[in-house]
């Protein structure tokens, strides 16, 4: 399924499609159903549509949600995207009732919202990763609080201290790194919902609705920031590699503390 046609008469050269095409979003399918059942549900007790359809057309999304982990719902090579593959499946199990979904929604604010909750959802996995190494990094260096050690400055011996203190050093490293990811996320957890293509809609939408649905903490209030913002997914990109650089650095010292050279011990 595509989401253009108009007055093309035939499909795109097979070199165009592969350019066009792309798997990767595959990943927001889940978060893609959440946001189509959220905005129908809205439709529905705003009353922009009868609550009879609104039912029909939730039920729909939600079957998809039940098929995905099973491998029932399949990809199609036609699917432009996720959200194209979504609208097909759709159609196929609700028939010409699953064209409403788009009342008073864009693909742009669609995508907009797809892109925050997925980041949101990943944002906070991130820092549960990292508070679960804290607390490990923690344990050992209570554990090791009375190891004399020394500190090295290229590679050569200066100051002594403990392991539980050299320990700790990455643990504080990493906080910060989980304290710049509950940023982050912070800044991601506003709804583009109902934002529409750039200047909202004359619908009586429920923005406020669909965003408590969807977890975020408020409603983005101008409509073309809404849509056009892209910052949020520049600043996780930024805080991902940063936080591999602080793991690359202690899993360097890892290896140099366990080389013959070094005499290091296991931890």
């Amino acid at each position: 399924m595509t989401l253009w046609g108009g007055r093309f008469t035939e499909g795109p050269d097979a070199t165009l499609w592969a350019f066009t095409t792309d798997d990767s979003d595959r990943r927001l399918l889940e978060v893609d159903i959440r946001g189509s059942i959220a905005h129908a549900t809205m439709l529905g007790d705003a009353g922009v549509i009868p609550d009879d359809e609104a039912r029909q057309i939730v039920a729909g999304p939600e079957r998809i949600l039940e098929e995905a982990p099973s491998g029932e719902f399949v990809f199609s090579r036609g699917d432009e995207d996720v959200h194209s593959a979504v609208e097909r499946r759709l159609g196929e199990l609700i028939g010409p009732l699953a064209g409403k979904l788009h009342t008073g929604r864009s693909r742009n604010d669609q995508v907009a919202t797809d892109l925050r909750v997925y980041l949101m959802a990943t944002g906070w996995a991130r820092i549960d990763g990292i508070r679960s190494l804290v607390a490990r990094l923690a344990d050992m260096a209570e554990r090791h609080a009375e190891v004399v050690i020394p500190t090295y400055t290229h590679l050569q011996q200066a100051q002594t201290t403990t392991l539980g203190d050299h320990l700790c050093a990455y643990a504080w490293m990493l906080l910060r790194d989980a304290s710049r990811f509950t940023d982050c996320v912070g800044r991601t957890a506003e709804s583009p919902l109902g934002a529409s293509a750039s200047a909202g809609s004359s619908l009586p939408l429920d923005r406020e609705a669909t965003a408590r649905a969807l977890g975020f903490d408020r409603v983005m209030p101008n409509t073309l920031d809404a849509v056009a913002a892209r910052d949020f997914v520049a600043g996780d990109t930024f805080w991902v590699p940063q936080r591999m650089l602080t793991l690359s650095r202690l899993a360097g010292e890892l290896a140099i503390w366990t080389t013959r050279e070094l005499e290091g011990e296991n931890l």
